[in-house]
């Protein structure tokens, strides 16, 4: 499946009393997509990672509909150290594959790792060809892919660096970063014009950080379509979360870019899974990823969160001892032991494919509430929201529509959905249950061409006796 890139501007509150979120996707049926899912690497400190059909499943009752497979320069370049290995475009064909047939789609981001040595200083300089033996690493990924519409786009520079260049990040990010995108993509329409091209800014060295964001501001428009600006977050400190948001909400408007989170959730620590509260305890870790996935849920952006593996690995350079982006506990390449104080937020419910806009969505962690509004469109086909009741609803929930329709599930009673009431022009049978997708599939709206509202809350409401 294809996507337009779409950013859609805000009209004044004086002018319209609505007006849809202006991020997110839109599909070749102009439905709204909301695009969430992991980073998933192919190996990790102590070799390679593999993945099966189960994990991607679990994948997607975590709500993924989206993965970011993390490239190895090494084995795709002609970098020092690096060659083209043919087991490990199979591989890839495999994640790819393992994707589609879960329903997700499929981002490919380059790293550099697996060569002798990158040198970024060199890099940009491009005194050898540097750049062009970089996109020729490019090119394999996009003639091999060009075709394969699960594959949304790519991530083509990650976290690039300054370190001792005696530059400034604006000029390092005008003079060198813009021109090489505007080259990556030019090179990369040639190939594959309907896939996207997600950007990021410069890697700050450490202690430039502003507002503790350690991510240069984008001041130059790259003048190109079908690009998304796929930041990095890493907070840990509530308060900038927010300011470092709308930073990159000015940054989305100068690009004319969509705003996918390319990675997001500060790194845990190894004692962080057996302390509870105190400074690197859960209790502050959980309330750190609720803030921060509210901010995206009310700007309605996508997220990737890194990474879904196991805890075979520790990075050791936070002063708070060894830490992980994973998120599993367990020590083995992909996990299952949940660190669930940040997964269950991770696996928050929200809308994942809209037939219409999305106008606003919020979920409240403290009552388990879903809100949500749209303007539908059911011409467009049918809608997807991801409701994780296994994890959010054990008791089981009700679904809410414009206060005239309501339906839920029992989970004692394993039937699907139940009818507690429906307008007489309305058939509640519209609304599906999907247990092993742990989602809701919506095949039309009860008002088309019109705001719905709706509301997903745990329980029953008495509506068995």
């Amino acid at each position: 499946m294809h996507f337009k890139v779409t950013i859609f501007c805000f009209l004044l509150i004086s002018i319209v009393a609505q007006s849809q979120i202006k991020h997110g996707l839109r599909d070749d049926s102009g439905r709204h997509i909301i695009p969430r899912g992991f980073v998933v690497n192919t190996n990790d400190g102590k070799g390679e990672v593999f993945f099966n059909s189960d994990d991607y499943m679990r994948m997607v009752r975590m709500g993924a509909n989206t993965q970011v497979i993390r490239l190895e320069l090494g084995k795709l370049s002609n970098f020092p150290g690096g060659k083209l290995e043919p087991n490990y475009l199979v591989k890839l064909d495999s994640l790819v594959t393992l994707g589609k047939n879960a329903g997700m789609n499929t981002v490919f981001k380059m790293t550099v790792y697996g060569v002798d040595k990158f040198i970024w200083e060199e890099f940009w300089l491009n005194k050898k060809g540097e750049y062009a033996t970089y996109i020729d690493a490019w090119q394999v990924i996009w003639n091999r892919y060009s075709k394969e519409s699960s594959v949304l786009g790519y991530d083509v520079v990650n976290e690039p660096r300054k370190l001792t260049m005696d530059i400034t990040y604006s000029d390092l990010t005008k003079k060198y970063l813009i021109p090489l995108y505007q080259q990556i993509i030019d090179e990369s329409q040639k190939i594959n014009p309907n896939k996207k091209i997600l950007i990021q800014s410069i890697f700050m060295n450490k202690g430039e950080g502003i507002d503790n964001n350690q991510y240069a501001e984008i001041t130059a428009p790259i003048n190109r379509k079908n690009v998304i600006f796929a930041p990095h977050i890493y907070q840990n400190k509530i308060d900038f979360i927010k300011p470092v948001m709308d930073r990159f909400d000015n940054e989305s408007d100068m690009l004319n870019a969509p705003i996918l989170i390319g990675e997001w959730g500060f790194p845990t620590f190894a004692t962080t899974d057996t302390l509870i509260e105190g400074n690197l305890g859960q209790l502050k870790y959980r309330e750190l990823y609720i803030r921060t996935a509210e901010v995206f849920d009310r700007m309605g952006v996508g997220s990737i969160k890194a990474w879904f593996l196991g805890n075979r690995t520790m990075q050791h350079f936070l002063p708070g001892g060894p830490s992980t982006w994973s998120i599993f506990s367990d020590s083995t390449d992909v996990g299952t032991v949940e660190r669930k104080y940040i997964t269950d937020v991770i696996a928050r419910p929200f809308p994942q494919t809209i037939a219409g806009d999305i106008e606003s969505f919020l979920f409240n962690h403290a009552t388990r509430t879903l809100n949500l509004k749209i303007k539908s469109a059911n011409s467009k086909g049918l809608s997807k929201i991801f409701v994780g009741a296994n994890r959010h609803y054990p008791d089981g929930f009700s679904v809410i529509i414009n206060e005239d329709l309501v339906v839920f599930y029992n989970p004692l009673k394993n039937v699907g959905l139940e009818t507690f009431k429906s307008p007489d022009y309305f058939n509640a049978n519209n609304i599906i249950w999907d247990a092993q997708a742990q989602k809701l599939i919506v095949l039309k709206w009860p008002k088309d061409n019109q705001i719905n509202t709706i509301k997903i809350v745990p329980g029953l409401r008495n509506f068995n006796k």
